[in-house]
Formats: C-alpha cells, sequence, structure tokens
C-alpha cells in the first residue's frame, strides 16, 4: 500500500463526501427554514414550494449514500494518527457510524413523512421514488416527530464533526483535515 493510500481519502471519496455535505446542509437548512418559518396560512404555496425544493434534494442522499458505503467498503479509509488515544479513535468511528446512520434514517423518515401525508417523494424534479406505504396518519404521527428528532441529532453531529475536523487543523496540526480536501 502506498503513502498516499494511508494518509488521504481517495479523489472519489473526496467528491462524494463534499458533495453529500452540501446536499445535506442545503437539505437541513431548507427543512429548518420551511418547518420553523413558514406557514401554510400565510405563506401558502411557497411553503410548499419550500418543502418540495426540501424533498428534491435530500431524496438523493438515498442514491449517494449508498454508492459512498460501496467505495468506502472497496476502498477503506486512511488510518487515524498514531498521536491519537485509543479512546479518540473509537469516538471518531463511532461518530462516522452515526453519521452514515443519519444519512440513511433521514431521507427514509423523510419518504415515510411524505408518503403517510400523501405526498410523492420526488428526486431532482426527475421522477418520484415509489411511493411504499399510503396516506396514514397514525404513521404521520409517528414519523414526522421521529423526522424532526432525527435532524436536530444529524445537525449535532455534523457540527460535532466540523468541530472535531477544525481542531484536529488547527490545535492537534495532523492531517485528518487534509486527508479530505487534497491529494499527494
Amino acid at each position: 500500500m502506498t503513502t498516499t493510500s494511508k494518509q488521504y481519502y481517495t479523489r472519489t471519496a473526496q467528491v462524494l463526501h463534499w458533495i453529500m455535505a452540501i446536499i445535506f446542509i442545503a437539505a437541513w437548512l431548507i427543512g429548518f427554514y420551511s418547518g420553523n418559518f413558514l406557514s401554510y396560512d400565510v405563506d401558502g404555496s411557497f411553503k410548499g414550494d419550500v418543502i418540495s425544493l426540501h424533498k428534491n434534494i435530500a431524496t438523493t442522499i438515498i442514491f449517494l449514500v449508498v454508492i459512498r458505503i460501496f467505495w468506502r467498503y472497496t476502498h477503506p479509509a486512511p488510518k487515524l494518527p498514531d498521536t491519537m488515544s485509543p479512546m479518540m479513535k473509537g469516538l471518531a468511528h463511532l461518530g462516522h457510524l452515526f453519521l452514515y446512520l443519519m444519512l440513511i434514517a433521514l431521507p427514509i423518515s423523510g419518504c415515510l413523512y411524505s408518503w403517510s401525508a400523501g405526498h410523492p417523494a420526488p428526486v431532482l424534479y426527475l421522477f418520484n421514488i415509489p411511493q411504499l406505504i399510503d396516506k396514514n396518519p397514525d404513521i404521520m404521527a409517528v414519523v414526522k416527530p421521529l423526522h424532526i428528532y432525527l435532524s436536530w441529532f444529524a445537525g449535532l453531529l455534523v457540527v460535532g464533526h466540523i468541530a472535531a475536523a477544525l481542531k484536529h487543523y488547527w490545535i492537534d496540526k495532523d492531517n485528518i483535515l487534509q486527508s479530505m480536501t487534497r491529494q499527494k
């Protein structure tokens, strides 16, 4: 194995990471905005358009996460620095596991929420994900708060992920952040 493969993610992994980060953050912010600052009573169709944008962007994560998991399985991540304690390495792996779980759980709960409310789950304004459940207020009563709670947990994970990367860059001065931003 070459030094490069030990210290840096592949270019494909880097591109998938940053595209998914942009999509996730955009979808999260749009969802937060529509859920907290818009009302159907006041904003009417505008709120519907914003929610539609949220769904069209967020559903792409379902497809990208499958590609990303396959890529990660076939191209292992670089080793963490030896300067990290075993506990910190364990926490880093746990954090990444939770991030992957959120990248799966959030779009699935969002689709279930949309379908149970009687709406489609569109992807990039191109097609709808096949509807797996019919409109059902009882299911919606469960998946709506689940989707909201998962989104808050995922948002906190992303903030923690960013904070950890910046800590590695500014305080630890290791190559953790650079492993996802450049190649040697």
